[in-house]
Parts: structure tokens; C-alpha cells; sequence
């Protein structure tokens, strides 16, 4: 039995953009579906039921911060946002309402293929990962023995940073804003605070990276969050 190509809805009102993305999308192994609006993309949701979505936020009908909010409350469907809002407002605003991932116009392809295709892993690995373990270079998170070893050699982490790291892991290869990784270690009380989250970085990173002041495995996003790498 032939296995589906995942399909992409884009959310899109520019045509001559959503022709472009159709091309690089069906060329590269992706199926293609698109919406103009707010409206016609929740319709497109419901009857489709595509494997990710590629939102813009600025929809002739609405913002597509409620698009994702929407969505995010009734589907798990990964949700990449492709927007001109350039500021670190924009991105925070649009990964906190349920984006999975947040690219900015202009872009080349070459960057948003792999990102498509890091949300696609993401998703068809949700609700596996308890009995899986996170590998990436000399770093091993077994999340269902709560054992995290470098090198072979076991890390003996806080709980704090269990929860942090737990966090990251679940979306590796995406960023995680300063937001969630604060709601994860310290509940949604202590989510203006974030001076505890960089002290619990800080010390998460030596415990785990060769060398702390310059992190190959948990990178900075600046002024957004942080992104553990996923290969």
C-alpha cells in the first residue's frame, strides 16, 4: 500500500505566492491545499484534515493569531506561521497562541522546506514520545526512565531542569518561547520572570554542552526563547 504525501494547507490571500508555494511544495514530495481567509481556512480544517498548516497572520478577514488559537483548541495539526511581521512581538505572540514554528517573508525555500519538514516529525511523533528516546550527538533523554546521559555518562539534573529540558525535547528542532519553558518549570504564576528561566538554562547548559559559552545542542533564540537541536 502507497503512503500519502503529507498535505500542506496555505493558508495564503496573495494568489501569486500560493502558485510559488504550490510548485515548491508538489515538487518537493508534499501535497498542496489553500485557503484565502479565516473562513475558508477553518472550513479547508474540518473537510481535510491536512497534516500541517502554513498560515499567514495578516488575512483579509481576521488576524491568523485566532486562526491558530482556533485551531490549536480542537486539533493538534502542526501550524507554521509565514509572515512579514518581522518583530520579536509578532513571533512570541503567534508561538504562544499554538504556532509550532514562525518563518519571516521574505524567505527562501531552502529554510522553510526543513522547517516544514521538522513540524511534520514533531507531529507524527506526538504521543509516542513517552516510550522513545531523544538522540541527538553525544545526548540521550530517555523520557520514560527520566534518564538523561552525555556521553554515556548520566546527568544528574534538577527537577526544574528535568521540566525544562522535558519541554524542549518534545520540540526539538523548534523554538520554544521564553513563555511556555516558564509555564513548564514554574507554572503560569512566575511567567513574567524570566531571569529564573536563564539561571536554569545557564545550568542546564553545564551540565550538557562540551563547552556552555558556546552551545551546539540548546541554542538561544533571541528575545523569543530556546531551541534544542534535533540532528
Amino acid at each position: 500500500m502507497t503512503t500519502k504525501a503529507p498535505l500542506v494547507l496555505v493558508v495564503e490571500n496573495e494568489p501569486k505566492l500560493r502558485q510559488l508555494l504550490r510548485v515548491k511544495l508538489e515538487s518537493n514530495d508534499l501535497r498542496y491545499a489553500e485557503a484565502a481567509s479565516v473562513r475558508e481556512a477553518v472550513a479547508r480544517v474540518s473537510t481535510l484534515r491536512p497534516d500541517l498548516i502554513l498560515a499567514d497572520l495578516g488575512l483579509p478577514d481576521g488576524d491568523g493569531l485566532e486562526l491558530i488559537k482556533g485551531v490549536r483548541s480542537r486539533e493538534p495539526t502542526p501550524i507554521v506561521v509565514l509572515s512579514a511581521r518581522s518583530q520579536e512581538g509578532a513571533k512570541v505572540a503567534a508561538l504562544d497562541a499554538g504556532a509550532d514554528d514562525y518563518v519571516t517573508k521574505p524567505f527562501a525555500i531552502g529554510e522553510l522546506l526543513p522547517r516544514l519538514r521538522v513540524a511534520l516529525r514533531h507531529a507524527s511523533a506526538r504521543g509516542r514520545e513517552a516510550a522513545e528516546c531523544f538522540e541527538v550527538g553525544d545526548l540521550r533523554v530517555n523520557l520514560l526512565q527520566r534518564r538523561v546521559s552525555l556521553q554515556n555518562t548520566e546527568v544528574h539534573l534538577t527537577p526544574i531542569e528535568y521540566r525544562l529540558l522535558t519541554a524542549l525535547v518534545r520540540k526539538a528542532g523548534q523554538v520554544v518561547t521564553h513563555g511556555e519553558l516558564m509555564r513548564e518549570g514554574w507554572g503560569p504564576q512566575k511567567t513574567e520572570q524570566q531571569h529564573y528561566l536563564r539561571i536554569y538554562m545557564t545550568g542546564l547548559r553545564r551540565k550538557l554542552e562540551p563547552n556552555p559559552s558556546r552551545p551546539v545542542y540548546l541554542l538561544t533564540e533571541t528575545g523569543v526563547g530556546y531551541r534544542l537541536i534535533d540532528e
